[in-house]
């Protein structure tokens, strides 16, 4: 059972992995970063204890941390019990949601095995805003997507807003980074049996309701919001897909167009 401690001082070191949150919230090799996971609010927190993301400890006001009294049963970590305010102090900003846990990182896995057996995966490339890539993450748990691979110029799923906006499923669902020059780090991906397939508005690509992708092992491969995939990697694809759409709009965000290929090459059943 998780240790309650009432938390009276905003200077009190032991609330050191929450202070100043906007500026520390940060990768490990970032200036002044310390790498640690946060997660926000009762759910977020709670989806954290239930992940591979070793918890360190949680901040919130007493409220909160008795609504997860029944998580925290199995849980040998401390819980700081504190009001608004001094929690505000704490972090840097006033927190509506009341609540916070920290973790250390787990070790990412490796990518040949992480798609051994996978039948749908994202493979992300310059995917860099992080609400962006928070709300990709949560559209990839909803629609079964085994895994999710970064390719360059991609930002830290476990930044704090990715974390927020997937409303913790970035903790759930398994990421690692490609390694290797890129494009060529793709051949991880047909070594396993998959289809390499890339989204893009383009108007000679393949509607992807009439790609065959359906019932296939497939890696949707999806770029950044306004450049889209780098030429280079639309040419390592095995085929190129578009999601057909209203004559004047030429695009969609790309979580919102992630979601749409996931369901359209996917098989949940729920």
């Amino acid at each position: 059972m998780a240790t309650i401690i009432t938390l009276d001082d905003p200077g009190d070191p032991r609330a050191d992995d929450y202070r100043d949150l906007t500026a520390a919230d940060r990768r490990p090799d970032r200036p002044g970063g310390r790498g640690l996971v946060i997660a926000e609010g009762v759910v977020v927190v709670r989806r954290m204890i239930d992940s591979p993301y070793p918890v360190r400890s949680l901040l919130g006001v007493r409220r909160r941390i008795d609504e997860l009294a029944t998580d925290l049963a199995g849980l040998e970590v401390p819980a700081y019990a504190t009001d608004a305010p001094t929690m505000a102090e704490v972090v840097g900003f006033h927190l509506n949601r009341g609540v916070l846990a920290v973790a250390d990182r787990a070790a990412p896995p490796d990518p040949a095995a992480l798609v051994r057996d996978a039948r749908l995966v994202a493979v992300l490339e310059g995917v860099n805003d992080h609400e962006n890539l928070g709300a990709l993450f949560r559209n990839a748990a909803a629609l079964g997507v085994d895994a999710v691979l970064l390719g360059p110029r991609c930002s830290d799923p476990l930044y704090r807003r990715s974390v927020r906006v997937s409303m913790g499923h970035v903790l759930r669902v398994p990421f690692t980074e490609l390694p290797g020059p890129w494009p060529a780090s793709l051949d991880v991906l047909r070594a396993a049996g998959l289809r390499v397939a890339a989204l893009t508005p383009a108007a000679d690509a393949v509607p992807i309701t009439a790609s065959g992708l359906q019932g296939e092992r497939v890696a949707l491969l999806l770029g950044a919001e306004g450049p889209g995939l780098s030429d280079e990697a639309l040419a390592a694809a095995d085929l190129r897909v578009r999601i057909p759409m209203t004559t004047g709009v030429d695009s969609l965000n790309v979580a919102t167009a992630a979601a749409v290929a996931f369901h359209a090459v996917g098989s949940v059943v729920g």
